[in-house]
């Protein structure tokens, strides 16, 4: 790293390219998710490393249902093993695990292990590590408008005080800083609904690597490109 003092706090990551991956080397798509999972603990390592604070992985959005069922079936099942293996680990690293999405229609056995795992890891203080399961940027910020009106109705808000910072509170993970980069693999050029809100003013790269070939290098690498932009939250350089 070439600057310290500019790592990211918070990096966003849309994780794309397993299927193509596996096709290319005439694996099944099952196979480059499975390759993908070993990317997620890699990066988890690397970050904690670098000093980063939190890691958002986008894990399965709510239009992912509309798979074939036996892909989503091994998706499910990985994100189990996942959780059953790896959740110990993050455990003993001081770090916390989080999910941001809805339960349904997850399946109940795995809503519970996430319940667990977040449970188990709440009072961590080190890396937190974020996974969005079922989860659209529309519906959270349809969701949050949802608990502020239901405070308003409550007497708990009142309409005209809301403010944007306010409004975030209202959020999956409020207590989760925006993040300042997001990365997303296999070099496609958009964010498919992920953190709309949150994304307002982050750093964007789009890397060429598909998803299981994006290691701590390529992390690094990005991390870098991060920190020769200048960040002005849409003001003036006055320097």
């Amino acid at each position: 790293m070439q600057d310290n003092l500019k790592i990211p706090k918070h990096i966003a990551f849309i994780m794309d390219g397993n299927g193509r991956w596996a096709k290319e080397k005439g694996l099944s798509r099952t196979a480059g998710h499975r390759e993908g999972i070993k990317r997620v603990r890699e990066i988890i390592r690397g970050a904690s490393q670098l000093g980063i604070q939190a890691v958002t992985f986008f894990a399965f959005s709510t239009e992912n249902w509309s798979r074939p069922r036996n892909e989503v079936n091994v998706l499910m099942r990985y994100l189990g093993n996942f959780l059953d293996k790896e959740v110990i680990e993050l455990h003993k690293n001081n770090m916390r695990f989080m999910v941001i999405g809805r339960g349904d229609p997850i399946p109940l056995y795995l809503q519970a292990k996430i319940k667990k795992a977040q449970e188990k890891t709440s009072a961590n203080t080190g890396l937190k590590v974020v996974l969005a399961i079922n989860y659209g940027g529309r519906q959270e910020i349809v969701d949050a408008a949802k608990r502020f009106a239901r405070d308003v109705l409550a007497a708990n808000s009142e309409l005209e005080s809301l403010e944007a910072e306010q409004f975030s509170g209202y959020f999956y993970a409020a207590d989760i800083p925006d993040p300042d980069l997001l990365i997303r693999t296999s070099e496609e050029m958009r964010i498919s609904n992920f953190m709309l809100w949150q994304l307002s003013y982050s750093e964007l790269y789009f890397s060429k690597k598909y998803w299981p070939d994006f290691g701590i290098e390529e992390l690094r690498e990005a991390i870098r490109e991060y920190q020769k932009r200048e960040r002005r939250f849409g003001g003036l350089n006055v320097a």
